[in-house]
């Protein structure tokens, strides 16, 4: 009976031991959005490792359950009911693109369960209901703060405009261009291109007439890397202003000729940071995956991390514990320098602006004016 009845303290000693708390994480690991997604999916697992290695939360440890999304707003809803109602997550992290982000959101709204967009711009994700927050930088205020650093830092009076025909570009631009003309800049031109366009050269040899200051242009790293080579191969020099998109190393690799040098954008990470947190996490995520950390990779690190300050704050892994205590997350540690959430559950932070030097990203100025950044002005 004594054997017996060590057996049984052993079980439940070890049940208690080894108790997880179950996250969700969506990311495109196929599809356009790929070389995104695996920085979301390593900048999760990053964060994953060390909550763990450093006690866990609440003395349990996360297990991180990941998700391929494939960039495809349908396989993002159908990934939504799998998590939430059969995998029984507490909460989920989105380290996925705006489309698929937006079309997960009133799912998880429904259900009753948190999810954190790391990344994703699009204002309507947020609007979803009191269960979906935003940690990246609302289009909004980056679209806003792109125009400030556009008129006021470059000194642009004339502006072009190429537009990416998705949630992501046409929130972003639409920012920038109401922002541009409120600061007494000309919009001189204007066009869009699809997703998957490869091929900018009649768009920019129209653009190049109208002699524009500065040229904004909304896309993603691979659509970036072309449009910066073939301007420059038409003789195109003006400034190039980009958007947490082109913040990846594959911007730089893919764009010919060193052509992405003198690119200007807006961002969430600052590389020349002398916080401790983002020295080591930049240090650390290199050393750990062999590839230089992006935005990407940094805000879904933090969404984790505001995650587990959550989880603690309500002093259980309960879905509605951790909706009520998203809002009291707080502080000046976080890599991406998140400060808190509005009462719309948008993140007030500065933006960064980075500048290409030397094929390498570096800060050029950092946008702090309350009036620009805070969501909802």
């Amino acid at each position: 009976m004594k054997r017996l009845g060590f057996l049984l303290i052993l079980v439940v000693f070890s049940a208690v031991s080894f108790a997880t708390i179950k996250v969700g994480l969506f990311v495109p690991l196929t599809g356009i959005g790929a070389d995104d997604g695996l920085s979301a999916l390593h900048g999760a697992q990053l964060a994953v490792d060390y909550i763990n290695s450093h006690g866990g939360v609440l003395g349990d440890k996360i297990e991180l359950l990941q998700y391929d999304d494939q960039t495809d707003p349908k396989q993002a809803v159908t990934l939504a009911y799998k998590m939430v109602q059969k995998d029984r997550v507490v909460a989920v992290v989105s380290g996925s693109y705006s489309g698929p982000t937006r079309a997960a959101a009133s799912i998880y709204q429904r259900l009753r369960t948190p999810m954190i967009s790391a990344y994703a711009v699009h204002p309507d994700i947020t609007k979803a209901g009191d269960f979906i927050f935003r940690v990246g930088t609302l289009a909004t205020v980056q679209g806003r703060a792109g125009a400030h650093l556009a008129v006021e830092k470059l000194g642009a009076k004339k502006i072009a405009v190429l537009i990416m025909d998705n949630d992501f570009g046409v929130s972003l631009a639409k920012a920038f261009k109401s922002e541009a003309i409120k600061l007494g800049a000309k919009i001189v031109y204007e066009a869009k291109f699809s997703v998957g366009e490869k091929d900018f050269r009649t768009v920019l040899s129209e653009l190049k007439k109208t002699e524009p200051d500065v040229i904004y242009a909304t896309g993603y790293y691979f659509n970036a890397s072309k449009i910066v080579t073939q301007a420059k191969e038409l003789g195109i020099y003006q400034t190039i202003i980009g958007q947490e998109g082109y913040d990846s190393p594959l911007f730089i690799e893919l764009s010919k000729n060193h052509a992405a040098n003198g690119t200007v954008i807006t961002t969430d990470l600052d590389r020349d940071s002398e916080k401790p947190v983002v020295k080591w996490f930049i240090k650390e995520y290199e050393k750990k995956y062999g590839r230089p950390a992006d935005m990407v990779a940094a805000s879904t690190f933090d969404a984790m991390m505001i995650l587990k300050k959550a989880i603690e704050l309500a002093g259980k892994a309960d879905r509605m514990a951790i909706k009520k205590a998203l809002p009291l997350v707080g502080g000046e540690d976080f890599v991406t320098g998140f400060k808190k959430f509005t009462s719309s559950r948008e993140a007030v932070r500065e933006v960064v602006c980075q500048v290409i030097l030397n094929d390498s990203f570096h800060r050029l100025c950092v946008i702090s004016d309350p009036s620009i950044i805070t969501p909802g002005r």
